[in-house]
């Protein structure tokens, strides 16, 4: 077949399967259109999943009507001119393709009339000319029978309920981008969401608790950073508050909503000293930056971007998000917001002479690690059993009413502490609690010694590819830092002289390759700090008071004021809860006081 032109008819539906894979997308760029025209109102009506009718109407600056027919022409926009354009787009449009790219796949019409105008103008498709119409200032877009004259483009819609599912999903994370916006959306005549302007931190947090659920809002820490060209605000949930899958995870950059790889990878590290293994964080974040810093113009659909100094803006989320969760006291944490165990983290009962918290699927720490660290670190197994500040017994509960925790009053089983505090009632995980207190000791004590180097009788070879040992080359001092000493010995072999003392027992070779996996990929590496403190949160486990042991009323004080004062101390080394408490209404419910 000899080289031909396509027919514009099908080139356009060839591009417009790059823009409008679903009746999500197509809601997706209505609302980015009326949002770009200055909204403060908008209505979304879908028939039948989106594949009968999608209706978006907004009060927006309108279109002239001597446009209306330009709009539906491929890449004509308002909202670039020039080159220079591209390196500081503020919309959430600028390509000039959604709107033919609908026109091609649809039976599409636009309703518009300018604000100030005095007639309104509609446009029935592509063809023809704008006739008056009745309507007021702002645009109405309809798309009937999405994909009629593409049967097999139609035919791989899903359920009516399943597209209708996307089509919430893109509401919802819409409408969590811009608070000061109204927003309604109905499925075949019935209202799903009516969400009023967020204008307060009040009604923000109430708009959260629409879209994500009253569980997200009341387990949220509220965040915000700003450092030189970068602003971070936005809420995170609390550790203990986590879910089995990633869908509950908001990220907005200057307003758009995006899903990318760094954001995802900061968010991890920040929460890798606390998660639950295998359960994910939720947020809304919310980064601001200048338009030149972020390039949007790296796909069709805009969900991905291009930061211009992509490790600066990692090393910034991760340092707010780390920073806040590390921040994170007992009275910071009212009452009603005390995080509970997820149901899918209960692990199998262990014996009560074990030490409770320690993952059962963790392997016995080597010996030679265990004796170094014994003697590095003895002194902190002497403050696990000796705790650190005592309350007298007897003191007056009432003087002590401003302690989060409370004043013990006994211990349950020889496991848990019940404490009473200004609210109501504290339950305490002895072990779990003691175990984050000396982890978060000893890590501090790390830092300010130094990581000690631990030569290797036999050094470690390993063959890897060009690239990494250029990349292992070039990030030689980064190694050195964390104690590693690699050399360089042919274009594609590495040699591994010294390990960190405490990781001298592991799989080194694997370790390194991991760092050089993570450094070409994301452009850093937290993993050797994460081994070390996997060793560090075992000499922890073994280090904390064991169930059974019988603790003072002094003893049981001083572990409540260590956890008032320690980073962290909601969860222990592995992520679960280390105290949960019930407020008097909450006692009053379960004997049906007042009723």
């Amino acid at each position: 077949m000899r080289i031909h032109l396509l027919p514009p008819q099908l080139s356009n539906q060839i591009a417009a399967g790059e823009v409008v894979e679903r009746p999500a997308s197509v809601v997706k760029e209505l609302l980015e259109n009326s949002l770009d025209a200055g909204a403060t109102s908008v209505g979304v009506e879908v028939m039948q999943g989106g594949a009968g009718l999608i209706r978006v109407r907004d009060d927006g600056q309108g279109i002239h009507h001597d446009d209306l027919a330009l709009a539906l022409s491929r890449h004509a926009t308002s909202k670039i001119a020039t080159t220079d354009d591209l390196g500081r787009i503020a919309t959430l449009g600028f390509r000039g393709e959604a709107l033919p790219s609908i026109a091609s796949v649809a039976r599409l019409s636009i309703t518009s009339r300018q604000r100030g105008a005095d007639q309104a103008w509609t446009l029935q498709g592509d063809d023809g000319a704008p006739a008056p119409a009745a309507h007021q200032p702002g645009t109405t877009v309809e798309v009937r029978d999405l994909f009629y004259n593409i049967p097999a483009r139609r035919k791989f819609l899903r359920t009516e309920k399943t597209e209708f599912s996307h089509i919430e999903t893109v509401f919802r994370r819409i409408a969590l981008s811009r608070y000061g916006v109204e927003f309604t959306l109905t499925h075949n005549g019935r209202t799903v969401h009516r969400l009023k302007p967020a204008a307060d931190p009040a009604r923000r947090i109430e708009r959260v608790a629409a879209i994500c659920g009253q569980a997200f809002a009341s387990h949220l820490l509220e965040i915000e950073c700003e450092t030189t060209g970068l602003r971070l605000w936005g809420w995170i949930g609390l550790p203990t508050f986590s879910r089995s899958q990633a869908d509950l995870q908001f990220f907005f950059v200057n307003g758009r909503v995006i899903r990318d790889r760094l954001v995802g990878y900061a968010v991890r590290q920040a929460y890798q000293d606390v998660l639950f293994h295998g359960r994910h964080p939720v947020y809304a974040l919310y980064l601001e930056m200048p338009a030149e810093q972020v390039d949007v113009n790296v796909h069709p659909t805009k969900h991905e971007v291009r930061f211009r100094d992509s490790r600066a803006v990692r090393d910034f989320l991760f340092s707010a998000i780390h920073q806040s969760l590390a921040e994170t006291r007992p009275g910071d944490i009212q009452a009603d917001n005390v995080p509970v165990a997820p149901a899918p983290a209960v692990e199998p009962r262990m014996a009560r002479n074990a030490p409770m918290g320690h993952p059962p699927q963790q392997a016995p720490m080597p010996l030679r690690v265990r004796e170094q660290a014994a003697q590095a670190y003895g002194r902190f197994f002497d403050l696990a059993r000796e705790p650190a500040t005592a309350v007298e017994e007897g003191a007056d509960r009432d003087a002590a009413a401003d302690q989060p925790l409370g004043q013990a009053l006994a211990q349950i089983h020889g496991v848990y502490i019940l404490a009473e505090n200004a609210a109501g009632l504290v339950l305490v995980d002895m072990h779990a609690a003691h175990e984050r207190i000396v982890y978060e000791r000893m890590k501090e004590t790390h830092r300010q010694g130094g990581i000690k180097r631990q030569p290797l009788l036999v050094p470690v070879s390993l063959q890897v590819s060009r690239q990494e040992a250029d990349l292992a080359e070039g990030r030689r001092a980064f190694f050195s830092e964390l104690g590693f000493d690699i050399e360089r010995l042919s274009p594609e072999t590495l040699v591994v002289r010294s390990v960190p003392a405490l990781l001298c027992e592991g799989d080194v070779e694997s370790l390194v390759r991991d760092v050089i996996a993570d450094m070409a990929t994301h452009g850093d590496s937290r993993r050797i700090e994460e081994k070390i403190n996997e060793v560090l949160a075992t000499m922890a486990c073994h280090g904390s008071v064991r169930a059974n042991r019988r603790l003072t009323i002094p003893e049981m004080n001083a572990l409540l004021r260590d956890m008032e004062k320690t980073e962290r101390s909601g969860q222990c080394n592995h992520g679960r809860p280390t105290w949960v408490s019930f407020s008097l209404e909450e006692l009053d419910q379960l004997f049906l006081r007042g009723q």
